[in-house]
């Protein structure tokens, strides 16, 4: 498939920020990002100047390797493209710009938009552009042109790519280079890919030495403890856990939890309605407080009532590396739930991605949802289409409005298109979804009592 022409994606990008939905003539990342500025984020387009940084939320001091690592590159880099007449920016996980080195006649020009550090070119405040759409996907991301969300920034070219957080897959960092009214040389994005892969040998590092510290306080801990107890890092995945934990949870006994699971594909996410957002907050609570514990009630059993979680910290260097998670215990802080948390606008449909298309579904089209890994595959009428958002948990939140639940780790159905129900010689349940192809789907032992209370059976 040719690309499209600047001509036919400037077409593209009137008809569609007039309101009109594409299909065809813009690469289908690019039309992702197009739909997060218009329908969720709600981008001005005739926006010239880039918004500047907030200065709250600062970024975690060990952090402060990584952006040095990624400023020299930063600079090098700059020295190399002044010649081409391009800028090298490096900003935040927020998109927040911390350096700028290059050309300084294109500097001069860039600082007219705000391409400067202290300004946010995250995809919410400054729509398609190589740092901020680059957050919010994975690999390099090259906008070119009319690619660009904001009309004054037409004129640029810019690739960007992120620096992912190992234990929490949330962006922790960005470079980009960008050029004016001109094209960028093909081998930018392999640079790019090749130049953060030694930051993410560093991240991948402090993961294997946090995750260290946490399964040898848990060791030490453990004798102290008789019932369910278990070790987190400060992604919420499970690092260690006693016998009792392993029972509880469901887990074969032969889980590398068991030993310690110090590599990050060895780590095992609960399946505990809730658990990620009182992580969240237990990690929020406990920075700067080295004796702070909470508790949250949680349903760890299916079928049961919920029961108390306490949670301790971990700390190294002053920050939290990991929680110790006490199973039937209530100690600290109690965990409220806020009912008032703002939830952004619904998708006006649902975006999944074929070959080199851009995919629009409804709901309704969706039978169920399967997870390989981060990348999710929607199953329809139309055949399996990849979601264009990633992460199960992801394309949950989007989803669940619409009446698809989560059954399984890796599976999400609609409610509406279960044609039958049938259980398996152990009492296990399987969701038919198409009849004709016997198409099924398993239903964890977890999710069976709200999945019957939901179908009614």
């Amino acid at each position: 498939m040719a690309s499209p022409s600047a001509r036919e994606v400037a077409r593209a990008w009137e008809d569609f920020a007039a309101g009109e939905d594409i299909e065809t003539g813009v690469r289908p990342d690019i039309l992702a990002s197009w739909y997060r500025c218009r329908d969720q984020y709600d981008v001005d387009r005739t926006l010239d100047v880039a918004p500047g940084a907030r200065g709250d939320d600062a970024h975690r001091v060990d952090n402060s390797v990584i952006f040095t690592g990624l400023g020299g590159l930063g600079a090098l880099a700059g020295q190399e493209v002044a010649r081409d007449g391009a800028v090298v920016t490096v900003a935040d996980g927020k998109g927040r710009v911390l350096g700028a080195w290059g050309d300084p006649s294109a500097q001069r020009r860039a600082e007219l938009h705000n391409l400067a550090p202290w300004s946010s070119w995250s995809e919410a405040c400054t729509g398609t552009n190589g740092m901020g759409t680059s957050l919010e996907v994975s690999g390099p991301v090259t906008v070119t042109g009319p690619e660009h969300w904001c009309q004054a920034f037409h004129q640029w070219a810019c690739a960007g790519i992120s620096v992912r957080d190992v234990v929490t897959g949330v962006p922790v960092a960005s470079i980009n280079i960008s050029r004016w009214n001109a094209s960028l040389p093909k081998l930018v994005p392999p640079w790019l890919t090749k130049a953060v892969s030694c930051v993410e040998q560093e991240i991948y590092r402090r993961a294997i030495y946090e995750a260290d510290k946490v399964i040898a306080e848990f060791t030490r801990r453990s004798a102290q403890t008789r019932g369910a107890f278990m070790a987190m890092d400060r992604g919420g995945n499970v690092l260690a856990a006693n016998d009792a934990a392993v029972a509880m949870l469901g887990l074969a006994g032969e889980t590398p939890i068991v030993a310690g699971a110090t590599e990050p594909a060895e780590r095992w996410s609960p399946d505990i309605a809730g658990l990620p957002d009182v992580v969240r907050w237990a990690k929020a609570r406990a920075e700067g407080n080295v004796e702070w514990c909470g508790y949250a009630r949680l349903p760890v059993c299916p079928g049961e009532a919920a029961v108390p979680l306490t949670m301790r910290s971990v700390v190294d260097a002053n920050h939290v590396v990991g929680m110790l998670c006490a199973f039937g215990e209530q100690d600290g802080e109690a965990y409220e739930q806020d009912d008032d948390e703002v939830v952004g606008p619904l998708p006006r449909c649902i975006i999944g991605m074929r070959n080199d298309r851009l995919v629009l579904l409804a709901p309704s089209e969706i039978r169920y949802a399967e997870a390989d890994r981060n990348i999710v595959w929607l199953v329809t009428e139309r055949g399996r289409i990849q979601a264009a958002t990633r992460g199960l948990d992801n394309v949950e939140r989007s989803l669940a409005p619409y009446g698809i639940r989560r059954v399984h780790r890796r599976y999400l159905v609609n409610l509406r298109r279960v044609a039958e129900v049938e259980r398996g010689i152990k009492g296990e349940l399987f969701l038919i979804m198409d009849s004709r192809n016997h198409e099924l789907v398993p239903v964890s032992r977890r999710h069976a009592p709200d999945l019957r209370r939901m179908l009614g059976v």
